[in-house]
């Protein structure tokens, strides 16, 4: 775990965009740009050059965040080519990846401050073409690349199944007896958190509003979250299932298809003194685990449990529990599995990706961004920011308010 102090000082992200929304059209590059500049905007006393390297999430890499985003990103952003980027792909985990990663370098001494974050414009995601394995080949595949598998392995169907996001999580709701009744009633639950977060102007210290040109209008500023959309559970249990009739994944008691970025800035105790900056909150560590590909919404809980050991932390000590929604069923099997109550007030206080959405590159990165405003909100207590992650995968991280 983390040996030595590593901080984060600031954290900014965009508002969520819908698929086809208000993000649409803006390129991914330049969305990563927009939280970077914010960054450096909100920190004058951080010398741009300064910043040993820029770090971003992103899980599809196959469009406009194609040749490593997160370096074109900070050229975008205006900061100096000097400073290097890299981009990682732990598919949906990957912003939060970007963050621990960013803590790692620091506290074994390989860089003070660095800017880690995560960006993903679903809408944008392009469809791609395979080449063909022969001569004159007339079937050439297709594929769209916003969300799932492409390209599929053979030897991996054989032996692990290709199931989609969607059959993961009924494949959780399935084995641990997780009702369709139930999935919606956590739905409703997030989307009434979000609604009041957005009621009370909660996120305004987090969001960075985006202003959209139009053509011979006034441009857009886009200040709000636009995934949210709340309904009555009668209303919910209407919605057909997406895995088949005997299903109770639905796209009301699911994370939505979005677009977004974020980005922190992480900083060394020895740079927060010698810049007079002041800390938010502390990394305390961050783990990953692998659990059965199509099991994949329950790789939370061994992430936790390891990050738990290696912290020497009980989920008793964590007042708030950032859990990423990707599925009701995915996240009422974690809770569940971790001795968590369904409605324990500590999980999502503000609403998680039922209401906000989830863009996969930035999620992990926006889970430990809304945690810190929590903690700095109240002044006080720790996080743990969890999410699944597609192919069989988990990631947990905990944070400290200083």
């Amino acid at each position: 775990m983390i040996k030595q102090d590593v901080f984060i000082v600031d954290a900014i992200r965009t508002p969520v965009g819908r698929y086809g929304g208000s993000l649409s059209g803006i390129r991914a590059d330049d969305l990563a740009a927009m939280p970077l500049k914010a960054l450096l905007q909100r920190n004058p006393a951080v010398d741009p050059s300064a910043i040993d390297e820029v770090m971003m999430g992103c899980a599809n890499q196959a469009g406009e965040d194609n040749r490593n985003v997160a370096r074109m990103a900070l050229l975008l952003a205006g900061l100096p080519y000097t400073v290097p980027g890299v981009t990682l792909n732990r598919l949906c985990g990957s912003g939060m990846d970007a963050v621990g990663t960013a803590a790692r370098a620091i506290a074994a001494g390989e860089a003070d401050l660095v800017i880690a974050g995560g960006v993903e414009s679903m809408s944008r995601a392009p469809y791609v073409m395979e080449k063909p394995s022969q001569a004159f080949a007339r079937s050439p595949q297709l594929y769209d690349t916003t969300l799932g598998w492409r390209f599929v392995n053979n030897a991996m169907e054989k032996q692990y199944g290709v199931d989609s996001m969607m059959q993961t999580a009924e494949n959780v709701a399935t084995e641990l007896q997780i009702s369709r009744e139930d999935q919606d009633l956590f739905a409703f639950r997030s989307q009434s958190k979000a609604a009041e977060a957005q009621k009370q102007g909660v996120f305004t210290e987090e969001l960075l509003p985006v202003v959209i040109p139009r053509r011979k209008q006034e441009p857009i500023l886009f200040d709000r979250d636009e995934h949210p959309r709340l309904s009555p559970t009668e209303v919910l249990a209407t919605l057909k299932p997406l895995t088949g009739s005997e299903g109770t994944i639905t796209a009301g008691n699911s994370s939505g298809i979005n677009d977004g970025s974020a980005a922190l800035l992480i900083a060394s105790g020895e740079a927060v003194n010698r810049l007079n900056l002041i800390p938010v909150a502390r990394i305390l560590g961050m783990t990953t685990a692998g659990v059965p590909p199509r099991m994949m919404g329950l790789g939370p809980v061994p992430a936790t449990q390891i990050l738990l050991k290696k912290t020497g932390l009980s989920l008793d000590q964590f007042s708030i529990i950032e859990l990423n929604e990707a599925f009701a069923a995915q996240a009422l099997g974690c809770l569940r599995e971790m001795g968590i109550d369904d409605d324990d007030p500590r999980v999502n206080p503000w609403g998680g990706a039922i209401a906000l959405g989830h863009p996969l590159g930035m999620s992990g990165a926006r889970l430990v961004t809304t945690a810190m405003h929590q903690l700095n909100k109240a002044g006080k207590g720790m996080a743990l920011c969890t999410m699944c992650i597609g192919v069989g995968q988990g990631i947990a991280m905990a944070i400290e308010k200083v």
